[in-house]
């Protein structure tokens, strides 16, 4: 028997929306380089973001019933992450699909396996990550675990974590750090603004990031 589980422990709304304003990679970053995804998955359009907690998801390959229970059971503003075996064959997710996650304001998808009718998504504006694009069908057949933790990427996703993405890849908070990390990102943008004045100002990129020192202990020369 499985059981489906309904309900996660989400970070508040006010956690969301500050760690919304950041990118993927400032936030990679700013929490010590971890909870980058797999380079693989990106978006089917350049132009689309996501940021939400996880409604997680576990699908056999070539299989989508459990990500369709997934969108019935999932609240406004969850991503759902689709955990179904690094499969690339498959068009697990398209635009009918789509249509069910905006009318119940779901936040976006992210998938290891395949999804499909990317021109109507597109235009549909739903946040789409996958590892491919593919048009093979898929039945509907096993039952999986949702609200369990699962992988993708390469990366633990817990529910109710935080998914962040955009056109450059996605990257994982964990659910008891988004506040911190918000801080933390919101430092290291700080401070890179201070990099981009300093520039602007002529100081060399070599002064602005102190290398100097660590050029010379490493045995560059620079000669005339």
């Amino acid at each position: 028997m499985i059981k489906l589980k309904q309900h996660i422990d989400r970070p508040s709304r006010e956690e969301i929306e500050a760690i919304r304003k950041f990118s993927p990679a400032t936030i990679h970053e700013a929490q010590g380089r971890r909870g980058a995804l797999s380079s693989r998955l990106k978006p089917i359009d350049y132009r689309m973001k996501l940021c939400g907690p996880a409604f997680t998801v576990k699908c056999a390959p070539r299989d989508n019933i459990m990500l369709q229970v997934a969108i019935n059971y999932a609240q406004p503003g969850d991503i759902i992450v689709v955990s179904a075996g690094e499969y690339e064959e498959a068009g697990s997710f398209g635009d009918v699909l789509a249509n069910a996650c905006l009318a119940k304001g779901i936040g976006g998808l992210v998938t290891d396996t395949g999804v499909r009718d990317t021109l109507q998504l597109r235009e549909l504006g739903f946040p789409v990550f996958s590892l491919s694009v593919c048009i093979k069908g898929t039945v509907k057949e096993t039952l999986g675990a949702t609200n369990e933790p699962i992988i993708v990427g390469g990366e633990t996703i817990n529910p109710g974590d935080v998914i962040v993405g955009d056109a450059d890849g996605l990257v994982v908070v964990r659910k008891s750090e988004v506040g911190a990390v918000a801080k933390l990102s919101q430092a290291r943008e700080d401070a890179e603004e201070g990099y981009i004045a300093a520039y602007k100002a002529g100081r060399s990129v070599v002064e602005v990031s102190n290398l100097e020192a660590v050029l010379k202990a490493k045995g560059l020369v620079v000669e005339d």
